[in-house]
């Protein structure tokens, strides 16, 4: 007997302290909204924060309680995600507008060479702090690749010294751009043929052509082969509006430096001999 009582003891605590916890489970719960639940389940998961959210949870909640009202918000997931978004939430999908990364450089070694020697950490990041990488252009490509460990897809590579986009693989989650410290990555529509000025050198005409051969001299002469007025010089770089764009493809013939390119893009230009 004095061997059973402790247990009975035991066992009584036990099965009060587990009525109580079950009883407060019950009384604290916090509701759980099955919609939240399936709307999460149809997002991929990348938790790029493409969405303008804190992630895919941060999304599907935005969802379910009418904070976000695009069912189009998930690049990664495109129209399929979307659809599926729209489903649960019992209203018509929104267009998704498709998107591939466009790296706006083409500063390889055949165009241009570093203008001192770098020895410090290998990191796009860290280089960029000391007088804005080794690079003989300012705005260039560092190519030590953040932005190619950024991404989750395998979709951005190294060549030649300068980030390179596999359309094939980016899903447009926005990663690469976020990690890029010379802002080189911008998500562009991929939807038609556009053109698209491939480089960032603000520096006057005579400057940028020293430091890189591929690079945009503001010659203003892509602006004036331009029919549809969707090209502009500012701060000696061209820009291009790929909603004016008609994809006429002008302005990348005319192009002295050949800095230019209709996307999407199979190959890189060829530099001119």
């Amino acid at each position: 007997m004095n061997i059973w009582i402790p247990i009975l003891i035991l066992a009584a605590i036990g099965l009060i302290a587990g009525l109580g916890l079950a009883i407060a489970s019950k009384v604290m719960a916090v509701p759980v909204d099955e919609r939240e639940q399936q709307l999460r389940a149809a997002l991929p998961g990348a938790n790029c924060g493409a969405c303008g959210f804190s992630g895919c949870d941060g999304y599907a909640k935005a969802l379910a309680d009418s904070t976000a009202e695009s069912t189009a918000l998930c690049a990664p997931g495109g129209a399929e995600t979307a659809q599926k978004i729209a489903d649960i939430l019992g209203v018509k999908a929104d267009a998704v507008t498709p998107k591939k990364a466009l790296v706006r450089c083409r500063g390889c070694r055949e165009y241009t060479q570093p203008r001192m020697r770098y020895t410090g950490l290998q990191s796009c990041r860290a280089a960029n702090q000391l007088y804005g990488g080794p690079g003989a252009c300012a705005y260039g490509c560092i190519g030590f690749g953040d932005c190619v460990q950024a991404c989750d897809y395998g979709a951005l590579s190294l060549r030649e010294g300068v980030a390179a986009v596999d359309p094939e693989r980016c899903t447009a989650c926005g990663k690469c751009v976020k990690v890029c410290p010379k802002g080189l990555i911008e998500l562009f529509p991929a939807g038609r043929t556009a053109a698209a000025v491939l480089c960032s050198s603000r520096d006057k005409g005579a400057r940028t052509r020293a430091a890189c051969r591929a690079g945009c001299i503001g010659c203003r002469k892509c602006e004036k082969l331009c029919e549809a007025v969707a090209v502009e010089v500012r701060s000696n770089l061209a820009h291009i509006d790929p909603e004016k764009c008609t994809g006429c493809g002008r302005c990348a013939q005319g192009c002295p430096q050949q800095c230019i390119a209709l996307l999407p893009l199979a190959e890189s230009p060829s530099h001119p001999s």
